[in-house]
This record gives structure tokens, C-alpha cells and sequence, in this order.
């Protein structure tokens, strides 16, 4: 177990690491929030959510897919052309986060109706945990210390924007959830 842990240490693991983290961190969150939302009768939100990760990996990595052929093929790289990588790298991570935000907001607030006022509370805060969970998705792809702050501040401030005014989320991204 140690030389696993060793080899997983190594610079050249550091993508494996942050992903493993990352997909850890997430299953964490779910059986958490399955703990809490049982009693409350509301454990098909953590399945939402939970399919909702799935997808977000996936988007993940094709959208770092096509940024990489964009890139490539416009020979944008962090020597030659650093702003404009950094700047591609915050907008689309960015689009990223705040779409999750969008998602676990619309989705809790399908879970909301006739729930109490601690009701409410409790899953408007699995809402915004599981923005921070997604936070360590989008982090360990994009792993630079600017898209780590930026986009911690994204996802607590679009979740809180989506929860005041719900119907924001369902504008800018409803139609992306649609397609799933």
C-alpha cells in the first residue's frame, strides 16, 4: 500500500492524483448527503446529483479534448501565447463551474415543493456542497492556482444568484440539461 501511495505522490501522478481526489471527495458527498436526505424523503436527489457528476465528467474531458485540438491547431501554449491560454482556461472552467451551480440549484429546487423551512434549508445546502464537490471535478483538470480561486468564488456565488433567482440557471443553461 505504501509504494501505491508513493508512486501515487510522484509529479509525474500529479493528474492521476487530483482525479482520484477529486472522484473520492464526490462519493464522499454523495453517501453524506444520502445520510441527510434519507430521513427527509428526499433521497432521489443524491441519484440527480449523482448522474449529474457523471455527466460533468464526461463534458469534462471532452471539452479539455476539444481545447486541446483548439489550442494545438491555433498554437496557443502557456510560453508563446500565456494569456490567451490562461484566459481559455478561466472562461471555459469557468462555463464549467457555473453550469454545474446552475444544475444543482435547478435540481434542488425541483426537491423543494412542500418542504418546510428546514427542509428547504438543508437541501439548499447539499446544493451548495455539492457545487463545492463539483469544485474538485473541475479542479483537478484545471489545476492552476488562478482557476482553483476563481472558481471557488464562481461556484458559491452562481449557486447563490441561481438560488435567489432560479429561473437564471434554466435561461443561460436550461438547454444544455434538456439534452440529458
Amino acid at each position: 500500500m505504501k509504494t501505491l501511495v508513493d508512486w501515487l505522490l510522484l509529479e509525474d501522478q500529479k493528474d492521476l492524483f487530483e482525479f482520484l481526489v477529486a472522484l473520492v471527495l464526490i462519493l464522499l458527498f454523495l453517501a453524506l448527503a444520502a445520510l441527510l436526505l434519507w430521513p427527509l424523503g428526499r433521497l432521489p436527489l443524491v441519484m440527480e446529483l449523482a448522474k449529474g457528476y457523471g455527466i460533468l465528467w464526461v463534458v469534462l474531458w471532452v471539452t479539455t479534448a476539444l481545447a486541446g485540438l483548439l489550442q494545438r491547431l491555433f498554437r496557443v501554449n502557456l510560453y508563446d501565447r500565456s494569456s490567451a491560454y490562461v484566459a481559455a482556461g478561466l472562461a471555459l472552467s469557468g462555463i464549467l463551474q457555473v453550469g454545474w451551480s446552475a444544475f444543482a440549484e435547478l435540481t434542488v429546487h425541483s426537491f423543494l415543493a412542500g418542504a418546510s423551512f428546514w427542509a428547504a434549508a438543508i437541501l439548499h445546502l447539499v446544493g451548495a456542497l455539492s457545487c463545492l464537490a463539483a469544485f474538485f471535478a473541475v479542479s483537478s483538470i484545471y489545476q492552476g492556482t488562478i482557476y482553483k480561486l476563481v472558481n471557488l468564488l464562481l461556484a458559491g456565488v452562481s449557486f447563490l444568484v441561481f438560488s435567489v433567482w432560479p429561473g437564471s440557471g434554466g435561461v443561460l443553461y436550461g438547454w444544455l440539461f434538456w439534452l440529458f
